[in-house]
């Protein structure tokens, strides 16, 4: 059965994506240099974003429950240019972020920006989606320098699940023709997505390219479209880093560029 990391892992993990960050931060030849994958941000703006942002979750999570929005955090120091100082400000931030989910533990409640998705509101989950971010900017920021890797193969197949249930379910109807879009892993994993006027569900599939239900409640039948590829690339597909047609596409291909254009709110 497939089950997320437990909250000790997505601690571990996000630690283990932080230093990754850091040892690119520290590895590249110039903070000026344009992020690839956020054409709009340098590599020091991509420092300054990861840093002042784990600050301002750490902030939240520790706010508690009554909060009602992202909280920001006090007398946070701004981000230095020496190299070094940058550097252990980044370890600074995150220790931050571990330290009020420590504190916290993952049942407590807390404010998220996901309350249509499919993922509770709690700190677990928050821990659960900071690990995501943290990845994928530690592969924008290898990808600055010249070095990407792909992330680790427990980070990348539950990323897609995150994704799904996170990033794309919702209650905000779907605006086309109902649909349904599988992605298959080539690690062994499965997820259907179903579009309707209901909104988005996501669910997983027993394995790569079944076709019936599975006790998490996916439905049977020949989906409209599917992806099949690494976890890897369908995560960064899904987050918009490599093109929609990396994983081999089966199906309606309008499904997914609607997928991409939409926007619900």
């Amino acid at each position: 059965m497939q089950t997320t990391p437990d909250f000790p892992d997505l601690l571990r993990l996000i630690d283990e994506r932080s230093t990754a960050f850091r040892a690119a931060v520290a590895a590249a030849p110039d903070l000026d240099a344009q992020v690839p994958t956020c054409p709009e941000w340098t590599l020091f703006d991509l420092v300054r974003h990861l840093g002042e942002g784990r600050r301002a979750w750490a902030a939240t999570v520790a706010a508690g429950p009554t909060a009602t929005s992202k909280a920001v955090p006090q007398g946070a120091p701004p981000v230095p240019r020496e190299r070094a100082a940058q550097v252990a400000w980044l370890a600074a931030s995150t220790e931050q972020l571990l330290d009020a989910l420590r504190e916290s533990g993952p049942d407590r409640g807390c404010w998220t920006w996901w309350g249509t998705s499919q993922s509770p509101q709690n700190c677990g989950a928050v821990a659960r989606h900071q690990l995501y971010e943290i990845a994928l900017h530690t592969y924008d920021a290898q990808l600055t320098i010249g070095a990407p890797q792909s992330l680790p193969q427990e980070v990348a197949l539950d990323g897609v699940d995150e994704f799904l249930s996170t990033c794309v379910a919702t209650t905000v109807a779907w605006p086309h023709a109902p649909a349904t879009v599988d992605y298959h892993a080539t690690e062994g994993r499965s997820w259907r997505l179903r579009l309707s006027a209901e909104g988005a569900q996501a669910a997983r599939l027993p394995a790569p390219g079944a076709a019936s239900a599975s006790a998490s409640g996916a439905e049977p039948g020949t989906p409209d479209a599917s992806a099949r590829g690494t976890a890897h690339e369908l995560l960064m597909t899904m987050y918009g880093r490599l093109p929609v047609d990396v994983p081999a596409l089966d199906g309606d291909r309008r499904v997914f560029d609607r997928l991409v254009a939409w926007e619900p709110e």
